[in-house]
């Protein structure tokens, strides 16, 4: 499988108005670059552009968000690591077969045999399981990030 770039960096948080007031100062960012609330995954985001990678403040929707969860789990911090590739899906065909476990996902898309691929804007992702990598929440995506060559 190639990597094509560190896609995106996730950070849990509680509140995410007082999150983007104390990391705003430090990124240099009088706002996200790319704001959007992701209803399926029960999560508001905060996304700001650093050198052509995503820095994601991200807010469960819902006390039942994975988000939610995480955060009632180990607390505040770095939630996700996620990772560009070419085909979400063929990520997730090579890698089963070594083993890797993938995070079904809870509303399986009808054209999926794997149950893995979840929707985002014109693209998929999938969750590799923390216990694969060193206990890090692993997401490959395959979206081509037309926002940055604008």
């Amino acid at each position: 499988m190639k990597v094509n770039k560190i896609d995106h960096l996730c950070i849990a948080v509680k509140n995410l108005d007082a999150a983007m007031k104390a990391w705003e100062p430090v990124l240099g960012k009088p706002k996200p670059d790319d704001p959007y609330v992701d209803e399926p995954e029960k999560i508001r985001v905060a996304r700001y552009w650093l050198g052509g990678v995503g820095f994601e403040l991200m807010e469960s929707t819902s006390p039942d968000g994975d988000v939610a969860k995480w955060i009632e789990k180990n607390g505040e911090g770095i939630m996700l690591v996620g990772l560009n590739v070419d085909k979400t899906r063929d990520a997730i065909a090579e890698l089963e077969p070594k083993g890797y476990k993938f995070i079904p996902n809870p509303k399986p898309l009808l054209n999926d045999p794997s149950k893995k691929a979840r929707p985002f804007r014109d693209c998929e992702f999938a969750f590799i399981h923390p216990k694969n990598v060193n206990g890090v929440l692993l997401e490959l995506i395959d979206y081509k990030w037309d926002e940055l060559k604008k």
